[in-house]
């Protein structure tokens, strides 16, 4: 089973992984990228997913398409895959059900992934689960689109 795979295993459902298990997908020099925050390294990016496994009751991704998008040169040991997923996350504590959706840039060397850089919109995924501010986020999405 390559890295892709092993990736789409991982984050079927990441409530039911160890962040030791981060190490089989993940190189040690590891560039995660979020529109948080950026973790440099395998063990900022365990400690990323430790906390999330603190947080979150459920969190399950959906994966709809692996693009692979690599180029070129046939020996360049760098491969480039897109991934666009939907996630379902539930926090403890907090009957809301949050599902959004996103895309994954991975960079793979040398089976692992170097790179990862995810896409989403933040404000969905947050501000607008904030009742006062998501219902006036909401009704100005609203009005934008008529």
């Amino acid at each position: 089973m390559g890295v892709i795979e092993r990736f789409c295993k991982i984050y079927t459902d990441i409530c039911q992984i160890s962040p030791d298990d981060l190490d089989s997908i993940y190189a040690n020099d590891v560039v995660f990228i979020d529109p948080i925050t950026t973790h440099r390294g395998i063990g900022e990016v365990k400690h990323y997913f430790s906390n999330l496994l603190e947080q979150a009751e459920s969190c399950k991704f959906d994966i709809a398409d692996v693009f692979n998008c690599s180029t070129g040169n046939p020996t360049h040991t760098q491969v480039s895959h897109v991934v666009n997923w939907t996630m379902h996350l539930t926090l403890k504590g907090n009957n809301k059900h949050i599902t959004l959706d996103g895309t994954t840039q991975l960079n793979v060397v040398n089976d692992s992934i170097v790179y990862h850089k995810d896409y989403y919109d933040l404000g969905e995924m947050v501000y607008e689960h904030v009742p006062i501010l998501g219902f006036v986020i909401k009704k100005i999405k609203g009005k934008l689109a008529s």
